[in-house]
């Protein structure tokens, strides 16, 4: 106990001054989310009439959500499953696509190795929104506007995640390797097995970072698909919004449903999050 006053004691002024300025930037930027959850569980007539902790408290919103939302033509729960489905395919897709490309990258040696990572960092550096037109019009050539295919074939891959897994690959000592292939190990269980679990902090990352990015992708979704049964989440609240403006209760509720599955899954993987960010910054 005497040493936390002594620590408390050694604090300068500006050192006070920093940890209350940093307190006051993290709640600023919590109150956005702070004033959607509580909108969400507020009737619509007292969301903009009270203060953000004031008025009565109801689940009317979510009820609304999951009970009267499709009788507007605005499947929630299609909709969820849509954001879902298309999220969990993507990740799955890059993760193993990335994880492969990045054992060959950093593993095997081959004609035209260091331009294809040359290649790799260059498209990193190209804005996505660059290929928005040209994607379309292939994916319209190919015929598959207003399908699942439209949103997921374009994110099958990632050249970000290659390069991430490639430098972790890169790390990860050949004596594993070598063991693994004097065992008769085959190249699906080298990855998976040896590379995968060796590495899983940078795996984690690529993994969260994809599934965030797909699950709150917006602009690309609202551009080929105009099936409100095809919706993910994202578009089908913006168009709900835009076409029934006095339901902002049971936006904010989506709203809220929407980041929640971010939410549980940094808790969930934190410790990997960390650990994985920390290594990319050194």
């Amino acid at each position: 106990m005497t040493g936390f006053w002594a620590k408390l004691r050694r604090k300068t002024i500006g050192s006070w001054i920093i940890t209350l300025l940093m307190y006051g930037l993290a709640l600023t930027w919590l109150y956005p989310y702070i004033w959607m959850v509580m909108a969400s569980l507020k009737p619509t007539s007292e969301i903009f009439s009270h203060g953000v902790f004031s008025g009565g408290l109801t689940l009317e919103n979510y009820q609304f959500l999951f009970g009267s939302a499709a009788k507007l033509h605005r499947p929630f729960l299609g909709s969820l499953f849509n954001s879902f489905f298309i999220t969990l395919t993507v990740t799955t897709s890059v993760v193993v696509t990335s994880a492969f490309i990045a054992y060959a990258m950093a593993k095997i040696k081959f004609r035209g190795r260091e331009q294809l990572h040359n290649f790799i960092l260059f498209q990193m550096v190209l804005p996505a929104t660059m290929f928005t037109i040209p994607m379309f019009v292939l994916i319209k050539q190919l015929g598959l506007i207003n399908t699942y295919s439209a949103m997921i074939l374009p994110a099958l891959m990632s050249g970000w995640g290659v390069f991430m897994m490639t430098q972790a690959f890169k790390g990860t000592p050949n004596d594993y390797i070598d063991a693994a292939k004097l065992d008769r190990a085959s190249l699906r269980q080298i990855v998976f097995n040896l590379m995968v679990p060796l590495n899983k902090s940078i795996v984690a990352i690529v993994a969260l970072f994809t599934f965030t990015g797909t699950w709150d992708n917006f602009m690309w979704p609202l551009i080929v698909v105009s099936d409100v049964d095809k919706m993910p989440l994202s578009v089908l609240l913006a168009t709900f919004s835009r076409q029934y403006g006095d339901y902002v209760g049971p936006v904010m509720a989506g709203s809220v449903l929407q980041a929640l599955p971010l939410v549980l899954l940094f808790i969930i993987f934190r410790r990997y999050f960390l650990q994985g960010m920390s290594l990319t910054l050194k």
